[in-house]
């Protein structure tokens, strides 16, 4: 049976963050095909380099996918070869309708099912989830129409931006998905749709269960993260 991983990171993350090397780790061969999706961002320049400082050459074979600007690749088969696929943050309301506009959505799943390696920060994890909380429309909003690889909702920047937490916990207080919040600098490991651990950078960054108590009260649950290490 194929493994599905899914690594969502809570954001914040520097080129130099070893979170990038865990994700590089889950793929068993050579100079890994990694293939950048920048969709979130207008900026898709400055976000290519920091992706090719992150995925230097002479480790991995890094590409991009930039749907502003289509080329006539088969975009299927083209994200079907890689090996992981990168998401980068941004508005997670309008990396979802491009991708939705361009059919990569199927393909995503298909990826994913086939034992591609999703990953990304912020925007490039909240959608691999059906609900997310995001900035995308200027305060911060639930957004319920993701991907929904990944049951339940996703919160990042759970500690690092003040609104996060509360508007979290009162929306699962009124039926919002349950989910997991992930602080900046903390990443979780799905294989499948099953949480496999919680790894950080930081010995501060944690990440969280979170969800309404048969009293109708929320609860939080602190999910025990391992230290990755740079190199």
């Amino acid at each position: 049976m194929i493994d599905r991983h899914i690594v969502a990171m809570g954001g914040g993350q520097d080129v130099d963050d070893p979170v990038f090397a865990y994700v590089g780790g889950l793929v068993d061969r050579p100079r890994p095909r990694v293939c950048l999706l920048p969709t979130a961002s207008s900026a898709v320049p400055v976000s290519v380099m920091r992706f090719l400082s992150v995925f230097p050459t002479d480790r991995y074979e890094p590409t991009y996918l930039d749907l502003y600007a289509r080329d006539d690749r088969d975009i299927r088969a083209f994200i079907l070869s890689q090996d992981i696929v990168l998401v980068a943050g941004g508005s997670t309301a309008n990396l979802l309708a491009v991708w939705r506009t361009h059919g990569l959505d199927t393909i995503l799943r298909e990826a994913w099912t086939s034992g591609v390696v999703l990953a990304g920060g912020s925007a490039g994890a909240n959608c691999w989830f059906e609900a997310s909380t995001t900035d995308s429309f200027g305060p911060l909003a639930p957004l319920a129409d993701g991907l929904g690889l990944l049951p339940g909702s996703f919160c990042p920047h759970y500690a690092a931006e003040a609104g996060r937490r509360p508007l979290y916990h009162h929306l699962v207080s009124d039926g919002f998905p349950a989910g997991i919040a992930c602080d900046d600098l903390a990443a979780v490991h799905f294989v499948g749709t099953e949480l496999r651990e919680v790894v950080s950078a930081d010995g501060s960054a944690q990440a969280y269960r979170v969800a309404r108590g048969s009293d109708g009260e929320v609860a939080e649950e602190p999910l025990a993260a391992r230290r990755v290490a740079a190199g």
